[in-house]
Protein backbone atom coordinates (compact mmCIF):
# COMPACT_ATOMS: atom_id res chain seq x y z
CA UNK A 1 0.00 0.00 0.00
CA UNK A 2 1.27 3.48 -0.79
CA UNK A 3 1.57 5.87 2.14
CA UNK A 4 -0.19 9.09 1.22
CA UNK A 5 1.58 12.36 1.95
CA UNK A 6 -0.35 14.39 4.52
CA UNK A 7 1.54 17.65 3.98
CA UNK A 8 0.28 20.18 6.47
CA UNK A 9 -2.05 17.90 8.42
CA UNK A 10 -1.52 14.55 10.15
CA UNK A 11 0.79 13.12 7.49
CA UNK A 12 0.63 9.50 8.60
CA UNK A 13 -2.99 8.92 9.47
CA UNK A 14 -3.65 6.99 6.26
CA UNK A 15 -1.44 4.06 7.18
CA UNK A 16 -3.05 0.69 7.86
CA UNK A 17 -4.38 -0.18 11.29
CA UNK A 18 -1.98 -1.61 13.88
CA UNK A 19 -3.09 -4.53 16.03
CA UNK A 20 -6.11 -3.40 17.97
CA UNK A 21 -5.16 -5.41 21.03
CA UNK A 22 -2.29 -2.97 21.37
CA UNK A 23 -4.48 0.07 21.40
CA UNK A 24 -8.18 -0.32 21.99
CA UNK A 25 -8.80 -3.61 23.75
CA UNK A 26 -8.70 -3.44 27.55
CA UNK A 27 -5.56 -5.50 28.02
CA UNK A 28 -2.81 -4.77 30.55
CA UNK A 29 -0.99 -1.62 29.70
CA UNK A 30 -3.03 -0.71 26.66
CA UNK A 31 -5.58 1.55 28.36
CA UNK A 32 -6.93 2.37 31.79
CA UNK A 33 -9.59 -0.32 31.97
CA UNK A 34 -12.51 0.54 34.25
CA UNK A 35 -13.46 -1.67 37.16
CA UNK A 36 -16.34 -4.14 36.58
CA UNK A 37 -18.61 -2.03 38.79
CA UNK A 38 -17.79 1.10 36.79
CA UNK A 39 -18.55 -0.67 33.52
CA UNK A 40 -21.88 -1.95 34.84
CA UNK A 41 -22.77 1.56 35.96
CA UNK A 42 -21.41 3.36 32.88
CA UNK A 43 -21.02 0.99 29.89
CA UNK A 44 -20.49 3.80 27.33
CA UNK A 45 -17.20 5.66 26.81
CA UNK A 46 -17.14 8.80 24.67
CA UNK A 47 -13.77 10.30 23.74
CA UNK A 48 -12.61 13.22 21.59
CA UNK A 49 -9.04 13.66 20.38
CA UNK A 50 -7.40 16.83 19.05
CA UNK A 51 -4.10 16.30 17.20
CA UNK A 52 -1.58 18.98 16.19
CA UNK A 53 1.41 18.28 13.93
CA UNK A 54 4.46 20.43 13.18
CA UNK A 55 7.99 20.27 11.78
CA UNK A 56 9.49 18.34 8.91
CA UNK A 57 9.52 21.39 6.68
CA UNK A 58 5.74 21.10 6.29
CA UNK A 59 2.97 23.39 7.56
CA UNK A 60 1.25 22.20 10.70
CA UNK A 61 -2.42 21.61 11.26
CA UNK A 62 -5.12 20.05 13.44
CA UNK A 63 -7.22 16.93 13.24
CA UNK A 64 -10.29 15.71 15.13
CA UNK A 65 -11.22 12.17 16.18
CA UNK A 66 -14.44 11.19 17.99
CA UNK A 67 -15.16 7.68 19.30
CA UNK A 68 -18.00 6.01 21.17
CA UNK A 69 -17.35 2.64 22.81
CA UNK A 70 -19.84 0.25 24.45
CA UNK A 71 -18.94 -2.58 26.82
CA UNK A 72 -21.17 -5.53 27.58
CA UNK A 73 -19.60 -8.39 29.49
CA UNK A 74 -16.43 -9.47 27.65
CA UNK A 75 -17.38 -7.77 24.39
CA UNK A 76 -16.70 -4.21 23.25
CA UNK A 77 -18.09 -2.46 20.16
CA UNK A 78 -17.16 1.01 18.97
CA UNK A 79 -17.82 3.55 16.25
CA UNK A 80 -15.57 6.44 15.33
CA UNK A 81 -15.28 9.42 13.01
CA UNK A 82 -12.12 11.23 11.90
CA UNK A 83 -12.12 14.65 10.22
CA UNK A 84 -9.25 16.54 8.58
CA UNK A 85 -10.54 20.02 7.63
CA UNK A 86 -7.42 21.07 5.70
CA UNK A 87 -7.55 17.98 3.49
CA UNK A 88 -11.33 17.98 3.32
CA UNK A 89 -11.19 14.31 4.33
CA UNK A 90 -13.36 12.35 6.72
CA UNK A 91 -13.65 8.65 7.54
CA UNK A 92 -16.24 6.82 9.64
CA UNK A 93 -15.14 3.47 11.09
CA UNK A 94 -16.33 0.78 13.49
CA UNK A 95 -15.00 -2.26 15.29
CA UNK A 96 -15.40 -5.03 17.80
CA UNK A 97 -12.97 -6.59 20.28
CA UNK A 98 -13.25 -8.91 23.26
CA UNK A 99 -11.36 -10.70 26.01
CA UNK A 100 -12.27 -14.38 26.50
CA UNK A 101 -10.84 -16.66 29.19
CA UNK A 102 -10.09 -20.27 28.19
CA UNK A 103 -8.50 -22.06 31.12
CA UNK A 104 -5.14 -20.42 31.78
CA UNK A 105 -5.29 -18.42 28.54
CA UNK A 106 -7.00 -15.18 27.65
CA UNK A 107 -7.90 -14.77 23.97
CA UNK A 108 -8.21 -11.27 22.50
CA UNK A 109 -9.77 -11.09 19.00
CA UNK A 110 -10.76 -7.94 17.11
CA UNK A 111 -12.33 -6.84 13.81
CA UNK A 112 -12.46 -3.40 12.19
CA UNK A 113 -14.09 -1.83 9.12
CA UNK A 114 -13.99 1.69 7.68
CA UNK A 115 -15.11 3.65 4.66
CA UNK A 116 -12.98 3.22 1.57
CA UNK A 117 -13.19 -0.56 1.76
CA UNK A 118 -10.87 -1.03 4.74
CA UNK A 119 -11.07 -4.26 6.77
CA UNK A 120 -8.71 -5.61 9.42
CA UNK A 121 -8.42 -7.87 12.40
CA UNK A 122 -6.10 -9.16 15.09
CA UNK A 123 -5.69 -12.07 17.47
CA UNK A 124 -3.67 -12.15 20.70
CA UNK A 125 -3.11 -14.66 23.50
CA UNK A 126 -2.24 -13.80 27.11
CA UNK A 127 -1.44 -15.94 30.15
CA UNK A 128 -0.59 -15.31 33.80
CA UNK A 129 -2.07 -13.38 36.70
CA UNK A 130 0.44 -11.52 38.88
CA UNK A 131 3.20 -12.07 36.34
CA UNK A 132 1.72 -12.15 32.83
CA UNK A 133 2.71 -12.09 29.19
CA UNK A 134 1.20 -12.27 25.75
CA UNK A 135 1.57 -11.69 22.06
CA UNK A 136 -0.43 -11.38 18.89
CA UNK A 137 -0.60 -10.54 15.22
CA UNK A 138 -2.59 -7.91 13.32
CA UNK A 139 -3.44 -7.96 9.61
CA UNK A 140 -5.36 -5.69 7.25
CA UNK A 141 -6.30 -5.59 3.57
CA UNK A 142 -3.90 -2.63 3.15
CA UNK A 143 -6.65 -0.19 2.20
CA UNK A 144 -6.22 3.40 3.41
CA UNK A 145 -7.20 3.86 7.04
CA UNK A 146 -6.91 6.74 9.51
CA UNK A 147 -4.32 5.19 11.81
CA UNK A 148 -5.06 6.82 15.16
CA UNK A 149 -3.26 4.24 17.29
CA UNK A 150 0.22 5.43 16.27
CA UNK A 151 2.05 2.09 16.47
CA UNK A 152 3.57 0.18 13.50
CA UNK A 153 1.09 -1.44 11.16
CA UNK A 154 0.42 -5.11 10.35
CA UNK A 155 2.59 -5.94 13.30
CA UNK A 156 3.74 -8.52 15.75
CA UNK A 157 3.15 -7.47 19.37
CA UNK A 158 4.83 -8.98 22.44
CA UNK A 159 4.33 -7.81 26.01
CA UNK A 160 4.85 -8.85 29.61
CA UNK A 161 4.54 -7.34 33.02
CA UNK A 162 3.64 -7.45 36.69
CA UNK A 163 0.18 -6.74 38.09
CA UNK A 164 -0.38 -5.84 41.74
CA UNK A 165 -4.16 -5.85 41.25
CA UNK A 166 -6.69 -5.02 38.51
CA UNK A 167 -5.75 -1.32 38.54
CA UNK A 168 -1.98 -1.36 39.23
CA UNK A 169 0.58 -2.79 36.82
CA UNK A 170 3.83 -2.27 34.95
CA UNK A 171 4.05 -3.52 31.34
CA UNK A 172 6.79 -3.66 28.72
CA UNK A 173 5.27 -3.87 25.23
CA UNK A 174 6.96 -4.21 21.83
CA UNK A 175 5.03 -3.48 18.62
CA UNK A 176 7.08 -4.25 15.50
CA UNK A 177 6.08 -3.99 11.86
CA UNK A 178 6.50 -7.41 10.20
CA UNK A 179 5.02 -6.71 6.79
CA UNK A 180 5.64 -3.36 5.09
CA UNK A 181 8.46 -1.73 7.12
CA UNK A 182 10.15 -4.44 9.19
CA UNK A 183 12.71 -2.13 10.82
CA UNK A 184 10.03 0.10 12.42
CA UNK A 185 9.10 -0.62 16.02
CA UNK A 186 7.71 1.04 19.15
CA UNK A 187 8.70 -0.06 22.64
CA UNK A 188 6.36 1.04 25.45
CA UNK A 189 6.99 1.02 29.19
CA UNK A 190 3.59 1.54 30.79
CA UNK A 191 2.83 2.17 34.45
CA UNK A 192 -0.76 2.14 35.67
CA UNK A 193 -1.64 3.16 39.22
CA UNK A 194 -4.83 3.71 41.23
CA UNK A 195 -5.00 6.49 43.80
CA UNK A 196 -7.18 7.00 46.85
CA UNK A 197 -10.77 7.63 45.91
CA UNK A 198 -10.60 5.47 42.78
CA UNK A 199 -8.82 7.98 40.54
CA UNK A 200 -6.15 6.46 38.29
CA UNK A 201 -3.34 7.43 35.96
CA UNK A 202 -1.22 5.84 33.25
CA UNK A 203 2.28 6.91 32.19
CA UNK A 204 3.53 5.56 28.84
CA UNK A 205 7.19 6.01 27.94
CA UNK A 206 7.81 5.40 24.24
CA UNK A 207 11.07 4.47 22.51
CA UNK A 208 10.80 4.22 18.73
CA UNK A 209 13.24 3.33 16.00
CA UNK A 210 13.03 2.80 12.27
CA UNK A 211 13.56 4.39 8.89
CA UNK A 212 12.00 7.78 8.13
CA UNK A 213 12.57 9.02 4.57
CA UNK A 214 15.68 6.86 4.09
CA UNK A 215 17.16 7.88 7.44
CA UNK A 216 17.29 5.56 10.47
CA UNK A 217 16.03 7.35 13.58
CA UNK A 218 15.63 6.78 17.30
CA UNK A 219 13.25 8.96 19.31
CA UNK A 220 11.50 9.02 22.70
CA UNK A 221 7.90 10.02 23.43
CA UNK A 222 5.66 10.32 26.46
CA UNK A 223 1.94 10.24 27.27
CA UNK A 224 0.06 10.80 30.52
CA UNK A 225 -3.54 9.69 31.10
CA UNK A 226 -5.56 10.67 34.19
CA UNK A 227 -8.96 9.19 34.93
CA UNK A 228 -11.64 10.16 37.40
CA UNK A 229 -14.70 7.97 37.87
CA UNK A 230 -16.56 9.57 34.95
CA UNK A 231 -14.09 11.85 33.20
CA UNK A 232 -10.62 11.30 31.77
CA UNK A 233 -7.92 13.28 29.94
CA UNK A 234 -4.74 12.32 28.09
CA UNK A 235 -1.81 14.39 26.82
CA UNK A 236 0.85 12.87 24.54
CA UNK A 237 4.04 13.93 22.76
CA UNK A 238 4.88 11.71 19.76
CA UNK A 239 8.01 12.67 17.75
CA UNK A 240 8.12 11.65 14.08
CA UNK A 241 4.60 10.33 14.47
CA UNK A 242 3.90 7.12 12.56
CA UNK A 243 7.49 7.28 11.24
CA UNK A 244 7.02 10.49 9.24
CA UNK A 245 8.99 13.79 9.38
CA UNK A 246 6.43 15.55 11.60
CA UNK A 247 5.95 15.65 15.38
CA UNK A 248 2.56 15.44 17.07
CA UNK A 249 0.93 16.68 20.27
CA UNK A 250 -2.32 14.94 21.19
CA UNK A 251 -4.97 15.99 23.68
CA UNK A 252 -7.85 13.59 24.33
CA UNK A 253 -10.74 14.03 26.74
CA UNK A 254 -13.91 12.11 27.41
CA UNK A 255 -16.41 10.60 29.81
CA UNK A 256 -18.15 7.37 30.79
CA UNK A 257 -21.89 7.21 31.11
Amino acid sequence: MQKLSMAGLLPALFMVLPPVFAATADIPGATIAPSPSAVADAPFKLSTGLYQVSGGGLPGGPGLDVNLRYTRGDDHVWIGYFRSPALEFSQPRAGWDAVYTLGVLRVLPSLQIASGGFAGGSLALEAGTTWFGGGGLGRTNLRNYANLNFDPNDSLTLYGGYRWDDADSVVLQLVRDNRLNPDQQNLHLIWRNELAGGERFTVDLLAKQGTVEDRFIRRAGLSFNYEWRRWFAKLAWDPLVNFTPQNMVRLSTGMRF
